[in-house]
């Protein structure tokens, strides 16, 4: 029998009311599909029990927190007391989501801004990885990194990546990750897979973003954990790699980036 490879979810919302009551399913499908690991996001700080709850519940899925920028203006400024906080739970991994996002919600741009900031100081201290959400607000985002980055290091991802070249370079530049989503693997998303092509294959990740952007052949249903794996294969495609190879890698990029999941050593 041949062993499946091993891969992460390295961005998922389990709290979501889309998996309510179905979540010991979920997470069975993913580690059948190979998925053993999974980092469910909490994009309201007032939701971060809950979703803690989820991580000290299931042994494969850890967990970060931070205020989505569409929320920003609606809920309490996250400070950055609290965010460091956080960092006192075994499995609580990362800071965010966090970012900008000028699409849906461009007049609260400056409390977005102002956000950011406290999320990238909080990941400075932590030394945990920053998780960013960017959309039509690439100038910005890529001044913002590249400002607080000269205040003092810290780590990244660029989350669903699915911005321009200039943004992803100016990321890579920095030394953070792009991570690829079920986006990558929709048919007209050629010049998304052109900027993960062009981009160091030790700089990339993949996730779901579930119960959103399910990759094709679920595109239009509700996406979970174990579909990482096809987005996956299509990165495996775009590198010209076997899917073990690519799959190898990935968990590899993952390990270096969250290192408190590498590090992690269940109870006993």
């Amino acid at each position: 029998m041949t062993q499946i490879p091993e891969i992460t979810d390295s961005h998922c919302h389990l709290d979501f009311p889309d998996f309510e009551g179905q979540l010991p399913e979920i997470i069975a499908n993913a580690q059948a599909a190979g998925v053993t690991r999974m980092v469910t996001i909490c994009t309201k700080l007032r939701q971060e029990p809950n979703v803690r709850a989820l991580a000290e519940t299931y042994a494969p899925v850890f967990y970060a927190a931070g205020t989505h920028p569409m929320s920003a203006a609606s809920e309490p400024l996250a400070t950055f007391d609290e965010l460091v906080a956080l960092n006192a739970h075994p499995k609580f991994v990362g800071i965010g989501e966090t970012g900008l996002d000028y699409h849906y919600t461009a007049e609260s741009a400056d409390i977005q801004k102002e956000s950011l900031r406290i999320h990238i100081a909080a990941a400075r201290e932590t030394g945990l990885p920053l998780i960013i959400h960017a959309r039509s607000a690439d100038d910005d985002m890529a001044r913002i990194l590249a400002e607080e980055y000269a205040n003092g290091a810290y780590s990244c991802v660029m989350h669903c990546f699915c911005s321009t070249p200039e943004l992803a370079r100016a990321s890579l530049d920095l030394g953070f990750y792009l991570s690829m989503s079920g986006i990558s693997a929709f048919p007209k998303s050629q010049e998304v897979r052109d900027i993960f092509a062009a981009a160091p294959i030790e700089r990339v990740l993949v996730e779901t973003d579930a119960p959103y952007l399910a990759p094709p052949p679920f595109r239009g249903k509700r996406n979970e954990p174990a579909y990482t794996a096809h987005t996956a294969r299509i990165g495996a495609e775009v590198f010209g790699m076997d899917y073990a190879d690519f799959a190898a890698q990935t968990q590899v990029n993952f390990d270096r980036l969250f290192t408190k999941v590498a590090a992690y050593k269940a109870p006993q």
